[in-house]
């Protein structure tokens, strides 16, 4: 079994981790803490979301965020933009501040999809059609996020083959790269495994990704088996922030610095600065008021204390 030598991160953390948050977070501490990861060695990181501050209120700076972040030479940039005009908000500033890539996002659950933007998968694929062929014509990637891939609050277990009809308008629309989210954190090893199969069936291994949450606990063990299956980017959240407001008791995202303790005990190279990444995650959290959610960052930390 030969196992990626390099793994790619997406810190996911400024825009999927804090989205739902109560408290206002300001943007002063969201442009830090993209500062701090991007120290931290990150090549990847999700900005911020343009979407309607009705739905999303944690998102009404995204502009004001964008404009202050310090770009780095090598890093790619991503917001997400559900439809034109979320698109048009993120080209409305001068060039230099509009974003690498843009993510758009469907789910293969039917009742999610009319849960969390109130239209079917298919009525979703052509709302993001016109944002994906303004986006490249503009020179700017597009990624795909392919939600509840494995369960559903609402449907239960997701067949593959409802993950392969997603892949394939995904592709259909223009979407260069998707992401297999494990929403709400139900997956196990071959059940994600699956997914993958289905979504490989119209993607290269080199544009798909894995996103899990660790609800169950399940996160780093669907991990390792998508990278047995030779997948090598995934979407981590800096001290497990973020969960998901249409699924109830869905927990955050797997945390990054669990994930690099995890590759770089495999012998696969991240780019990352454990320490550095830890401190970011404590940063962000401080101004939550509590601890990272992640046992890597919590056992370094006790260790440093002696």
């Amino acid at each position: 079994m030969q196992l990626p030598s390099r793994v790619k991160l997406v810190d996911v953390g400024p825009r999927d981790g804090l989205q739902n948050e109560k408290q206002a977070v300001p943007a002063e501490v969201k442009i830090g803490l993209v500062h701090r990861l991007q120290e931290a060695g990150l090549k990847e990181i999700e900005v911020t979301s343009f979407v309607s501050p009705k739905w999303v209120p944690q998102m009404a700076d995204n502009a004001e965020v964008m404009h202050g972040i310090r770009r780095q030479a090598g890093v790619r940039y991503s917001v997400l933009t559900p439809n034109m005009k979320g698109f048009e908000a993120a080209i409305a500033a001068p060039r230099e501040e509009w974003p690498d890539e843009i993510v758009v996002f469907g789910a293969a659950s039917e009742a999610f999809s009319q849960k969390n933007i109130n239209c079917s998968i298919a009525e979703s694929i052509e709302r993001f059609r016109p944002v994906a062929e303004a986006a490249r014509a503009k020179g700017i990637f597009v990624r795909g996020a392919m939600s509840c891939t494995v369960g559903c609050p609402y449907e239960g277990e997701i067949a593959p083959e409802r993950v392969d009809m997603l892949a394939k308008l995904m592709k259909g629309i223009g979407v260069q790269h998707v992401g297999v989210a494990d929403t709400i954190g139900v997956g196990t090893p071959l059940k994600v495994r699956r997914a993958l199969e289905a979504t490989l069936a119209h993607y290269g291994i080199d544009e798909v990704s894995g996103h899990y949450h660790d609800t169950y606990g399940q996160a780093l063990s669907n991990t390792l088996a998508s990278l047995e299956l030779g997948i090598w980017q995934f979407d981590t959240s800096v001290g497990g922030l973020g969960g998901c407001p249409f699924a109830k008791g869905a927990t955050g995202n797997v945390a990054t610095e669990d994930v690099v303790y995890m590759l770089h005990g495999m012998g696969i190279e991240t780019g990352i600065d454990l320490d550095q990444l830890i401190d970011a995650g404590v940063y962000i959290n401080q101004a939550l008021g509590r601890e990272p959610n992640s046992r890597v960052s919590k056992a370094i930390r006790t260790k440093r204390q002696g």
